[in-house]
């Protein structure tokens, strides 16, 4: 097999060190030499590290994307004159039984001096901080959303059914009453009467939602439960401006995705997070889709399709699609909304929101690509562009309700 990189190194890394292997395939001879040495994950070792496989004059590095702990060696060697390649740990599994630390590497080295590995995109220096930022923002949302379903079962556990009347439990009506039950009061009409708005309409419900046995030890949780809920609130605030002031070298790709339908100025700011504003690193659409995960897969053997799931892509991005393909199904008069209700009549609502996810990743890669806003081809794109399909399906559908169908074209 010909050997590109004549000097090639593989990095199997672990939390405390990382194992290196260094494989030299002299032009003269026909079997490769590898040496293999233990580098700790310190800074001063990996800097050592470098200087190392700068002096074995090595061409190209090759690392498996383990957990969190691949970033301080990628991130300081990728610094130096050879090329960096961080690799899919599904792309170069070893053979079972033979799996160690050491032939790890050595797997990974012979790998990349073949050239039979690709690099995983990682992200420039300001994507990478935008993408922190919006994936701590998602987690504490997550953390909220939980603490709002303890209180609930809290309230639930005391007999107070207030979120069976009132929408939400901390809007300013449920907040002010949860918080007059912490302080003290129990009696239900006087709880009833800090009802706001149009939620004055229901106090007779609200009084008997509010009646219920809460005592001390429940107001020293739903305390604790609000607290919790406030400094979530808080911390969201936080991260939301600091990915304003992040975000500033990206607005202008943000300002042409949220001209999508469906998308909201969160889930652009996750979008860019996740793939960023330059579309060069995907060749094409369809890179860019399938390395998303929206695109079928392909698993045949022997002549037979056995399996056409989509693969696993990166959970952020298709979290963030997913929000925005559902927001976009139930738009009217808006191309994406014909697309689902088209495939989902035929292959079932999970797969038609995949195929929104799809089209939309397509139109934000010309989008970014061209500097052009989204341009919505509108609901009737698929009659337009197969009119007799249209009137043929429409005459079909008459026919099986009894109908007897005879068309005449209208004046023009």
């Amino acid at each position: 097999m010909e050997v590109v990189h004549t000097r090639c190194a593989g990095l199997d890394i672990s939390k405390r060190d990382a194992k290196v292997c260094v494989r030299v395939q002299e032009p003269t001879r026909t079997k490769s030499t590898s040496t293999v040495t233990t580098w700790g994950s310190v800074t001063s070792q990996i800097l050592a590290l470098r200087d190392h496989l700068l002096a074995e004059q090595v061409t190209l590095v090759v690392m498996e994307a383990t957990g969190e702990y691949w970033k301080p060696f990628y991130y300081l060697l990728d610094d130096g004159p050879f090329e960096v390649m961080l690799v899919n740990a599904r792309h170069v599994k070893n053979l079972p039984g033979r799996k160690t630390d050491v032939s790890d590497a050595a797997w990974l080295a012979q790998l990349g001096a073949h050239g039979l590995v690709r690099g995983s995109f990682v992200p420039p220096e300001p994507v990478r901080q935008l993408r922190d930022l919006t994936r701590t923002r998602t987690a504490v949302v997550r953390e909220r959303t939980r603490e709002f379903q303890r209180l609930e079962k809290l309230l639930e556990d005391s007999g107070i059914k207030l979120s069976s009347v009132a929408s939400t439990l901390t809007g300013v009506s449920g907040r002010s009453m949860l918080d007059a039950l912490v302080a003290g009061e129990r009696d239900p009409a006087v709880l009833a009467d800090m009802a706001q708005r149009r939620l004055r309409n229901k106090i007779p419900e609200l009084t008997e939602a509010l009646t219920g046995h809460f005592n001390d030890h429940h107001a020293f949780l739903v305390k604790l439960h609000l607290g919790l809920i406030d400094e979530h609130t808080r911390a969201i605030g936080e991260i939301t401006a600091r990915i304003e002031v992040v975000m500033e070298p990206f607005r202008a790709a943000r300002d042409l995705i949220v001209t999508i339908p469906g998308i909201s100025t969160t889930v652009a700011e996750v979008i860019i997070a996740e793939i960023g504003a330059d579309m060069s690193r995907f060749p094409t659409a369809g890179h860019l889709a399938s390395w998303a995960g929206t695109c079928p897969g392909s698993h045949e053997s022997a002549g037979r399709v056995k399996s056409t799931h989509t693969r696993p892509g990166n959970p952020y991005l298709k979290g963030a699609l997913g929000i925005a393909a559902l927001a976009a199904t139930r738009s009217k008069d808006t191309y994406y909304s014909a697309k689902y209700r088209r495939i989902a009549s035929r292959r079932g609502p999970i797969k038609a929101v995949v195929a929104v996810e799809h089209a939309m990743l397509i139109a934000i890669w010309n989008m970014l690509q061209t500097g052009t806003t989204f341009t919505d081809p509108g609901a009737d794109f698929f009659t337009r562009r197969a009119p007799d399909k249209a009137k043929r399906r429409a005459i079909e559908q008459l026919r099986s309700l009894g109908y007897s169908v005879t068309l005449e074209p209208t004046a023009a």
